[in-house]
């Protein structure tokens, strides 16, 4: 019984990752992760189909027994690096910073892309309330952008009544990293910081822009679409361990 029961919960989970993967695919993000998601539900299935004829059983038990100890430990080191990045989902650094950078995202011919509107939305919603405060957009012209981010994002802050001379526009950066490091030149290590991003994006910026230098950075979180949050999620933990293998290496 309790082989069918397993079979069942790996079999539906298969299919549940497999449809939002598809789910993912459709929202044209112009990215291949999805894919992650339909290798995960096929992983998932052949596990099913494993417990279904007890294969387990003739595999040898020390080998059963590694296998088992590898994924509690890969689940173990995934849920810690989730927990991390979760605990900056709804960070809301503080009042009167000197500058706040808005990291770049897609934009298209009519406007920044819905990921990216989250942080302009946060980073309008901050100016408004600080007026003191100057707004770094930082991001350059992908091959797949009409123009650079930081043209785009600046139009929509100035759209939105926020004035054109409280906006620097550093429109270089290729990633999170050089949205950082460029957006740097213009100001001093001892200002005071913002950096406005995503809700899952915040613990992975946080670390860079600590990693650069900047001694009083704050992490702000702006929101993200809800369903996409598992996927936003996952990719991130892969992007956080990427980013600690180049640290290491």
């Amino acid at each position: 019984m309790k082989h069918k029961i397993g079979m069942i919960i790996c079999v539906i989970a298969g299919i549940i990752c497999g449809i939002y993967g598809i789910m993912v695919y459709s929202t044209g993000s112009g990215t291949g992760f999805f894919a992650v998601w339909i290798v995960i539900g096929v992983l998932l299935a052949a596990l099913g189909v494993s417990f279904a004829f007890q294969l387990w059983k003739k595999l040898p038990k020390i080998l059963v027994r590694v296998i088992v100890c590898l994924a509690v430990a890969g689940l173990t080191f995934f849920c810690v690096v989730e927990g991390r990045i979760a605990s900056q989902l709804h960070a809301q650094g503080k009042a009167g910073l000197d500058y706040v950078i808005v990291l770049g995202a897609q934009v298209y011919e009519s406007g920044p892309s819905m990921i990216l509107r989250y942080r302009l939305d946060r980073a309008v919603r901050y100016l408004e309330e600080n007026p003191d405060t100057v707004c770094i957009v930082s991001g350059g012209q992908g091959y797949n952008e009409p123009f650079p981010e930081a043209e785009g994002m600046a139009e929509y802050l100035i759209s939105r009544g926020i004035s054109a001379e409280r906006i620097i526009k550093e429109d270089q950066s290729k990633n999170t990293e050089e949205n950082i490091r460029n957006s740097m030149e213009y100001l001093d290590r001892s200002s005071s910081v913002g950096i406005i991003t995503n809700n899952f994006h915040v613990f992975r910026a946080m670390q860079i822009a600590k990693d650069a230098g900047l001694e009083d950075a704050w992490g702000i979180a702006s929101g993200s679409p809800p369903r996409y949050l598992p996927n936003n999620m996952l990719r991130e933990f892969f992007a956080e361990i990427k980013y600690l293998g180049r640290a290491v290496l």
